[in-house]
């Protein structure tokens, strides 16, 4: 997996979290679109994830854009934990 895939991912699985937790945002998303993510700022970025969206777009797909503005800082969910040593 190259940079830009391991970015797309990482992406992908914030956007899915946003969209989980603002539902109103996904209902502006038509059905059955593609959805290519961009990320502000990124030009190189930018133009792969654009290059493969629409390469992986069918005949009368909706297409969307979105662009994430801001990522917060990467925090771990773990609120509890044991250790065990041998």
């Amino acid at each position: 997996m190259n940079t830009y895939e391991r970015r797309n991912s990482l992406l992908g699985l914030e956007f899915d979290r946003y969209v989980r937790e603002h539902p109103e945002f996904s209902e502006r998303i038509p059905d059955q679109a593609q959805v290519i993510l961009l990320l502000e700022g990124d030009k190189e970025f930018n133009s792969w994830s654009m290059r493969i969206g629409k390469e992986q777009v069918e005949s009368g797909q909706p297409v969307v854009y979105v662009t994430i503005k801001k990522l917060g800082p990467a925090h771990s969910r773990i609120e509890d934990l044991e250790l065990v040593t041998g």
